[in-house]
Parts: C-alpha cells; structure tokens; sequence
C-alpha cells in the first residue's frame, strides 16, 4: 500500500497550513528527506520532507488550498509496492474543491516548469493576483530572486526585463522609465493586495492574541555604556572566532537566569483548564525581520549557551529565516520572546505578546545622550527596554522588578560573564 503523508503540526496553535508550491509531482522517484513541499505556516514558509523513498503516487491537494494539520496531502509508493497509475482517489478527504470523502478527485500535479523560479510566497500571491507571469521576470532581489517591486513594475509596465521584451516581441535596446519605488500605475486610483500568506497569518496571530491576553507594557531606560565597552574589548577575539557580537547577545545570555528567577514571566496560561503552566526549559525566540513579514526563530535551551554561542546561534537562526531555511524545530517551543530592529528601534514599542506566551521584550535604539551620573552630566550610551505582559498571569510589580533586575546585569555584564562566555 502507498505511504499516506500527512501535513505535520507545524507548531503551537496552528490548525492548519498553505500548501505553496509543490517540489515534486505525480511519478517522480523521491528519497527519504527530500522536500517535497512548501507550506506556509504561521511564522514562516517550510518545506515539508519525504518521509519514505518511493514513487510519488498522488498529490491530493493543490496549491494555495488552506488544509487542516493531520490532512493527507500526498501519497508515496514505498520500495517493493506495486504502483498504481499516478492519479486516483482522494483516499477520502475532502478535496480543495469541496467534493465529498470518497469521491474521485484527480491530484493536482504541478506542471513542470523546467527552471526553478525564486520568490518568496507573498511575492508568489501578489504576482498571481496582478495577473503577472513569474517566470517572464528577472528578479532584482538577493541571488536573483524577485521581488514585489519587480511584480509591481512589471504589472504597471514601468520596467520591463530583457525576457519580458523579448517575449512581447519588443526590440531589446527599448526601455521604458522606472516607476519611483512604492509608486502607483499612472490614472489609477487605487490598488488592492490580498492578505495571503505569511501577511495573513500574521494578522490573524496578532488579532488573536490581541483578543485574548490582557495585555499591558513596563518600559524603563538601560545604560549601556559598560556593555558596549565590554563588547569593544572582546571584538577582535569574536570577529577572529568568526562571531558577530551584538548587543542583542547580551540580552539573550542574561535572560535565562532572570527567567529562573522570576518563573512567571516563562510561562504560558492553558485557557482551557485555567492553568498556569510554568516552563523550565528555556527556548528564546529571537523576532527576525524578513522580505514578507516577521519570524520567530527558537534559542532552545538558552540558558545552556555562552555569549558566544548565544551570538552565534541568533545568526544562523537569522540568517536561516531570510533564506527560508527554517526547520519546524527551530520554529517551536519557544517560551519567551525576544524582538528588536537594531538602530531603527525607535524609544519605544508596546510589542503584542506571541501567544501562548506571557511575556516579550522589546530592545530599542541605543544612543549617545546626556545623563547624570555621581552629579555630573556625562555621555552615556543610553536605550529602553520595553516589556509587554498578560495581566492575568504577571502583575505590574512582578514585570517591574524582573525588568529592572535584567537592566542590572546588562549595566555591567563583567560582573556575571564568565571566561568561559568569551571567544
């Protein structure tokens, strides 16, 4: 019998997933582990491995069809199984089109398209809905790929690729003006985008755990002058070991022992059964920023790491998630969250929790200011720190005094680093 596979649980709270883009189709020979499709999920686009070597047997879902966690998506012939012909029965579930279990519905096979197009699925969504032909485009984004500007431009006529000119029969050495960036079609009032993809998930992430959490925020400012000037000592020793030492790396190396210190805070609330459920383990989500939204990669075990590795790992999690090479492991567990964006960080932010979790810290800009300091004004390199928290589970005080203890070892990180933490 063929190896049903299944769309896994890609991670808490999530019920179900967007199937993108197929990697293989109908008949093609696949070894165990090999992607055989992408499928967005709530933070990020994954790809989903073959877990049988075998004979692809029949996709039962097309792409861009919204399917419950546990639902077959396709079949594989496993080594030693007679292989029936590549279309057949859905095995049962409801096919994309609504048709009832056990009716026939023929898989949705993927043509092959020969040249493996690069764009991210909201770049994909947007192009579908503009009418726009990817494979016409030539990407201006990062190793090729395309980007909304490059749809934008090509569904306004405002900038059209060699391909494209070709295609349209124009002569080659003919251009046309590019269009300002972010500009709109000339004449034309409005434009409308469909919330798809990761976009979609995140509003509805958001609106969820806006609905839910009593949220509030705690901020207070951090003097980090002692910081950075324990990162300046110790950057040429990092940068030979390889390593980006960041400011963001101290945080993330001080958090565990506070979050031991003040359990609550490393918690999520099981709505449910009304429980307090109290983690100790602690996997730090590091919010990354990327083409098509933001993505909460997992630090697990955090309080394991040194500052070194704890720098090293928020790279490759970072880099990892710009490249869309996350696994479902370093996208689950986490406890606690952090979120930044480095030099933009503005002074505040009232960050919205990552649900079920009851707690994230927002990093913001650090600068040079004037402060008082033993009665005299002095420079100083000076930045806030913004908690936000469920009120059903952290009270204000609580926040407060976890917050000011993690300002405390972050203004003199010599104090609590050890040999060991430095490369």
């Amino acid at each position: 019998m063929a190896y049903d596979v299944k769309l896994p649980d890609i991670g808490e709270g999530v019920a179900e997933g967007e199937i993108v883009r197929w990697l293989v189709k109908a008949g093609d020979a696949v070894k165990e582990d090999q992607p055989l499709v992408e499928v967005m999920t709530d933070k990020a686009s994954v790809e989903i491995p073959a877990p049988r070597t075998g004979t692809i047997e029949a996709i039962h879902v097309e792409e861009g069809a919204m399917v419950p966690v546990g639902t077959v998506i396709i079949s594989i012939a496993v080594a030693g199984d007679a292989a029936p012909a590549p279309a057949m029965a859905a095995h049962g579930h409801t096919a994309p089109g609504g048709a009832a279990s056990g009716a026939a519905a023929p898989p949705a096979a993927p043509a092959d398209t020969g040249a493996k197009v690069e764009a991210t699925p909201a770049v994909r969504a947007l192009a579908k809905q503009m009418g726009v032909a990817l494979e016409t485009l030539k990407g201006t984004g990062p190793r090729g790929r395309i980007t909304a500007d490059d749809v934008h431009a090509a569904a306004s006529g405002a900038a059209a690729s060699p391909t494209q000119s070709s295609a349209a029969g124009a002569s080659p050495t003919r251009t046309t003006p590019e269009a300002p960036k972010g500009s709109a079609p000339a004449g034309v009032a409005e434009t409308r985008q469909p919330l798809r993809g990761l976009r979609r998930k995140i509003a509805e992430h958001m609106r969820h755990s806006l609905s839910t959490a009593a949220q509030f925020s705690f901020v207070a400012e951090c003097d980090f002058t002692e910081l950075l000037a324990h990162r300046a000592s110790i950057k040429g020793r990092a940068e030979a070991a390889g390593v980006k030492l960041t400011p963001l790396a101290y945080v993330f190396r001080a958090l565990p022992a506070l979050l031991k210190q003040f359990p609550l805070l490393n918690a999520s609330l099981d709505d449910e059964k009304s429980e307090v459920v109290l983690k100790h383990e602690y996997h730090l989500g590091c919010a990354t920023s990327t083409e098509e939204g933001l993505t909460v990669p997992i630090l697990h075990h955090a309080d394991r790491m040194t500052l070194v590795g704890v720098a090293r790992e928020i790279e490759r999690l970072s880099k990892a998630a710009r490249e869309h090479k996350l696994t479902l492991d370093e996208m689950r567990g986490g406890t606690f969250t952090v979120t930044s964006t480095g030099a933009k960080g503005g002074v505040l932010a009232t960050p919205i929790l990552h649900h079920p979790q009851v707690a994230i810290l927002g990093v913001h800009a650090i600068g040079r200011k004037p402060a008082v300091v033993n009665e005299q004004i002095v420079i100083r390199d000076l930045g806030n720190l913004s908690l936000s928290m469920d009120h059903r589970v952290v009270d204000g005080a609580v926040g407060a005094d976890f917050l000011y203890a993690l300002i405390e070892r972050l203004q003199s990180p010599a104090s609590w680093l050890t040999e060991g933490d430095l490369p």
